[in-house]
């Protein structure tokens, strides 16, 4: 009895400690060996063992899957064991009587490309047991080619690429990655945001790479922070000598397939688009909204080529639904048709790509060379209502350009903030009674405009959506819209809304003072101001962080008083000014009319940890003047 009390207060404690440390599995190895052919084509053995720590990680792991495309990957569970912390053996799958294996098309939202899942049900798992399973998988994400194993071999035939994250979100006593491939083909590999053990062993013509790391613990997220690829330790491999041999890859695979080729109807939509073009940009930009706001993303499988190739502009042209790659697509032959040099290119939205030329992408945009010579980049996924070309909220990104001569990896500027203002003017009154009225201005440009703009997504509820806007910051507001930009005429104008409002009891009004915080700085239509939703409690950051995007914000108001006033007593934040960005806040009170300006400006949108406390002054400064009384004195 003794013994069995000793042993339960130290498994509670066990579990107590992992509990505190947010442990709910360890996994004590996680080992993946690939042996790579000629052709490229790549044979993945995966074996790992999990421990139970917290009911949550016996919950997390009653199931586990399998991810696959069958056009151009296949999988299976090769042994699955559960090592029963009472010491039995339970044997689900490489046993004599082997648990069903599920195959089923995996949920989809969007993209419906096929994708497929193999499951299998482990059932009942209790603290302190471990499971043990080994996979095999052969073939590559994405399938360009047919017949046999053909269609596993990757795009790039006979080279080899990977990305190893050597990070978890639960702890890991050691993860092991073992590549077997030929001496001959100059497997280039980098270690990235860390440290891993490398062996190379050299064995006839092959050479084993062997990556090790021992001790993995989860890193402690922060908000907004960057992918964890971006900040935590991964590895590179490719045999790809260098981006530029990618480049050219990419655009002979789609030349070759004839992607752009254009048809006597595109030819002729385009011919009618571009009647009265004004210029060079203006016909660009007619082009590159047309396919933004005409071709609905949703991806559906079309066989074959739902990798890098690009479908052709025919079945795009009459389908008018597709991903990025199809909108790419589309309007690089539009393009062509107008006479435009245009070539399509890939990117990667929301994570570094690096200098290894892996297989760092996830997104496929456009290129077009203008008369100067410069290229300029389009985005029709992102663009769609939205003011600009090249999505902004897509600046300090990589790229890579599919060009005849082949083009190395690029990063996209930053975006000056004043090309995304939010600008929030007041003309107001305040009367005897502390009542509020007058009209409050409402206007954006590029990302700013388009965040704006998204309150008109639903039609029917424009007017409802608009009210909302002013009454989260004064629900007694009686609120009436004056005007606003139609969203239709998106490209013609930038957004703009007139509110006129009438608010009782706003102010407090006596015989010596006047009390009110200025409605223009409540911070109407945060929905602009991403930079808000930033906890500012942490002083310090060890990870660099993301906002939407750069932006400039200016608020202001004119206020009209009751009486002469004398003085003023309002507590002034911190002005700043350095790269990371500006704020200023300033007033003027001259006997009835009061004047206030803020000025918040945001230079980029990707930031170091080290720009963390400017920005969070900046933040903290602008709430502050979202609820700090003015007191105008007699």
């Amino acid at each position: 009895m003794t013994t069995k009390k000793i042993f339960l207060t130290t498994l509670a404690l066990l579990l107590a400690v992992c509990y505190a440390r947010g442990e709910n599995q360890r996994t004590i190895y996680d080992s993946t060996y690939v042996y790579m052919e000629s052709s490229g084509l790549s044979h993945v053995y995966g074996h790992k063992l999990v421990e139970m720590k917290t009911a949550k990680g016996c919950s997390d792991n009653s199931v586990i899957k399998l991810d696959y495309d069958p056009l151009s990957t296949y999988v299976e569970f090769q042994f699955v064991v559960i090592h029963r912390f009472s010491g039995r053996l339970d044997t689900l799958v490489g046993g004599r009587n082997d648990v069903k294996i599920y195959d089923y098309t995996a949920p989809a939202r969007l993209i419906y490309w096929g994708a497929k899942q193999k499951m299998v049900e482990v059932g009942h798992l209790d603290v302190g047991d471990k499971l043990e399973y080994r996979t095999y998988r052969k073939g590559f994400t994405y399938a360009l080619l047919a017949g046999n194993d053909d269609k596993y071999i990757p795009p790039m035939r006979g080279h080899f690429y990977d990305i190893v994250p050597f990070w978890s979100s639960e702890p890991v006593d050691l993860k092991v990655y073992r590549l077997n491939a030929l001496t001959a083909k100059n497997m280039r590999y980098q270690v990235y945001n860390g440290k891993v053990k490398t062996e190379t062993v050299k064995y006839g013509k092959r050479t084993i790479y062997t990556f090790s790391k021992r001790d993995i613990k989860p890193l402690k997220a922060e908000q907004g922070m960057l992918a964890h690829n971006d900040v935590e330790c991964k590895l590179l491999l490719s045999t790809s000598p260098d981006w530029q041999a990618k480049s050219v890859w990419f655009y002979n695979v789609n030349e070759d397939y004839g992607s752009f080729n254009a048809t006597k109807e595109l030819v002729r939509h385009v011919d009618l688009l571009l009647v009265g073009a004004k210029d060079e940009l203006d016909s660009i930009s007619r082009l590159t909204h047309w396919v933004a706001d005409n071709m609905r993303y949703a991806g559906i499988s079309m066989g074959p080529g739902e990798g890098y190739t690009l479908h052709n502009a025919q079945m795009n042209f009459t389908d008018r639904c597709g991903v990025c790659k199809d909108k790419a697509g589309l309007l690089v032959a539009m393009l062509r048709a107008a006479g435009f040099k245009a070539y399509a290119a890939m990117t990667m939205a929301g994570e570094r790509i690096d200098r290894i030329p892996a297989d760092q992408f996830n997104h496929s945009v456009c290129v077009v060379q203008r008369r100067n010579g410069d290229y300029q980049l389009l985005d029709p996924t992102w663009v769609p209502n939205v003011r600009e070309l090249w999505s902004s909220a897509e600046q300090q990104q990589g790229y890579l350009m599919g060009l005849p001569d082949g083009a190395d990896l690029m990063e996209t500027p930053l975006s000056p903030p004043e090309n995304h203002h939010l600008t929030i003017n007041a003309e107001t009154a305040i009367d005897k009674n502390g009542t509020l009225t007058g009209t409050i201005t409402v206007s954006a440009e590029g990302q700013s405009d388009a965040a704006v703009r998204r309150v008109f997504s639903r039609q029917a509820d424009w007017l409802d959506a608009l009210e909302i806007e002013l009454l989260k910051v004064c629900p007694q507001a009686q609120v009436r819209i004056a005007s606003h930009t139609r969203p239709e005429d998106y490209l013609r104008l930038p957004v703009k809304i007139v509110y006129q409002v009438e608010i009782a009891d706003y102010a407090v009004v006596t015989k010596d003072q006047a009390v009110f915080v200025p409605i223009a700085l409540r911070n109407i239509f945060s929905r602009a101001m991403t930079h808000l939703r930033f906890d500012t409690s942490a002083k310090e950051r060890k990870l660099p962080f993301a906002d939407a995007c750069s932006r400039l914000v200016r608020m202001s108001e004119s206020l009209s008083l009751p009486f002469e006033y004398k003085s003023c007593r309002y507590a002034l934040p911190q002005s700043l000014d350095d790269a990371t960005g500006a704020y200023s806040l300033e007033y003027n009170l001259h006997g009835k009319a009061f004047d206030i300006i803020e000025t918040v400006k945001l230079n980029k949108r990707k930031y170091e940890a080290s720009d963390w406390p400017t920005f969070r002054q900046i933040v903290e400064n602008q709430n502050q003047a979202a609820a700090t009384p003015v007191v105008l004195v007699k």
